[in-house]
């Protein structure tokens, strides 16, 4: 992925923006030796590394605030940070940059279940949050597999989702208001607790903004009383177009379950090794996990029990203790990691319409032949969020550039198929080229300008989310206008 050249100004003057920074901070909260910010060079996305100018870990909104008005004032680019598992190079640093990170932001303010919300620092894990709540006997939805690890503000950048997003929806569906800190230094509130809010909703802009218009230190989270209970089943099919068709059938029968999660034949034998979940050896599972009373639960496994069974499946089987279903789940939320064991992958986002998964999932297939390269599919299948895994050697001199091929060829076939590029992991470097795919230049300019609005110097988050000519020729033109 190109990346723009660098400003060698600002690498010159690196001593005066440190000492620029040091003096506004507290000592431990500017790293700057080269042997430290090396840690730093990369997020998830690991095949691309570059270390920052010097890394802030501010502990306040006014600590970022701080260092914001510092990088605004002497022209400094910022990489906003969050724990760093972004697959798609959305926290990828450039040399000239500053990264903002916002893990020291760890506390939980005010917990209201009177009023069902949560308000924490950003820098709270999502885990934690359900944490939090759980002896109130309340949860926070979205639930990202990697949710013991990333935080708040990265589920806010990415608009971040999860196995029960379905039914329950994605960030953006149960965030409330946020603060944020904005590229001059200026803090500002946006949405809160308080029910319709009037005017604009800023709050929706910002979440899935990918750290392109602020950083956000705080934010309000919708929260939800724990159902009555809850069961997952296991339905396992000998191809994966049916199991697709499967899905499409449970939601066009109107059952809603919380979640329907997919994994192919390569993540199953890869997951049975790492946990031993107790999956079936088949081509395809379904997880579909529903909720409520006892009587409910019933209602809807025997529903999706009568779908399935004329789809002639290889296994049906519901949970029948609370440790099956930890098992059931364990193994979804460790495919990733399961998959990590065997090989390197590249991760992919791309969504289709449920009723395309069939055909998706077999052109998917047909494509891994053509590249030459084995892809395992682990995905929300509910709402067609996919994940194919793309299995290469880092190794092998052009592995690389072969899987990034192949995975640029499926994320424009979810787009052709009526989807689109990203579910839940953003662009970030990995898809800023692919945007043309969906957006016309119109498009495309109208969300540029939001950002110069913003941002006027696009010092936020360089080169992500739009093509670097695009943004070029979009900057160029502004700067003529104005």
């Amino acid at each position: 992925m190109a990346m723009p050249a660098p400003d060698q100004d600002i690498i010159a003057r690196k001593d005066e923006i440190v000492a620029a920074l040091a003096a506004v901070l507290p000592a431990d909260a500017v790293i700057f030796d080269p042997e430290e910010t090396r840690a730093y060079e990369c997020d998830a996305l690991t095949a691309y590394r570059c270390p920052p100018l010097a890394v802030v870990l501010p502990r306040s909104t006014a600590e970022v605030a701080a260092a914001m008005g510092v990088c605004h004032r002497m022209g400094v680019k910022v990489v906003p940070r969050g724990a760093a598992t972004s697959l798609a190079g959305g926290a990828l640093p450039t040399a000239d940059s500053a990264i903002i990170g916002t893990m020291r932001l760890r506390e939980v303010l005010e917990i209201d279940t009177a009023n069902r919300f949560i308000r924490v620092q950003s820098g709270v894990t999502n885990l934690s949050v359900s944490a939090e709540l759980e002896p109130e006997g309340f949860f926070y939805a979205p639930d990202p597999s990697s949710q013991l690890a990333c935080t708040i503000a990265g589920n806010i950048g990415m608009n971040s989702g999860g196995a029960h997003c379905l039914k329950y929806g994605v960030t953006t569906n149960n965030l409330m208001g946020v603060t944020l800190v904005l590229a001059t230094g200026e803090i500002v509130e946006l949405g809160g607790p308080e029910p319709g809010a009037a005017g604009l909703d800023l709050v929706g802009l910002i979440c899935g903004s990918e750290g392109q218009l602020g950083i956000v230190t705080e934010a309000t989270l919708r929260i939800l009383p724990r159902p009555e209970g809850a069961r997952p089943m296991l339905i396992g099919f000998d191809s994966a177009e049916v199991a697709g068709e499967c899905v499409a059938r449970i939601i066009r029968s109107g059952v809603l379950p919380v979640a329907i999660e997919y994994m192919d034949d390569v993540c199953l034998r890869a997951v049975e090794a790492f946990v031993h979940a107790g999956y079936p050896d088949c081509t395809a599972v379904l997880i579909v996990e529903v909720e409520g009373s006892e009587a409910e639960i019933a209602d809807q496994t025997a529903r999706i029990q009568a779908i399935a069974a004329d789809l002639n499946p290889v296994e049906f089987r519901p949970s029948r203790t609370e440790a099956e279903s930890l098992a059931i789940w364990k193994g979804r939320k460790s495919a990733f990691g399961a998959m990590g064991r065997i090989g390197d992958y590249l991760c992919l986002d791309g969504t289709v319409p449920v009723s395309q998964l069939p055909f998706t999932l077999r052109r998917i297939g047909e494509m891994s032949k053509e590249h030459g390269l084995e892809v395992a599919n682990v995905f929300h299948a509910g709402d067609g969020n996919m994940h194919p895994l793309i299995l290469f050697d880092a190794n092998t001199p052009g592995d690389l550039e072969r899987a990034e091929a192949f995975g640029a060829e499926v994320l424009r076939l979810c787009v052709e198929v009526g989807g689109c590029l990203t579910g839940e992991h953003g662009v970030g470097i990995e898809k800023r080229d692919l945007m043309r795919r969906q957006y016309s230049p119109d498009d495309m300019a109208i969300q540029m300008e939001v950002k110069t609005a913003f941002d006027p110097g696009w010092l936020l988050n360089p080169a992500k989310v739009f093509p670097l000519d695009e943004s070029r020729l979009f900057r160029e033109g502004a700067a003529r206008w104005t």
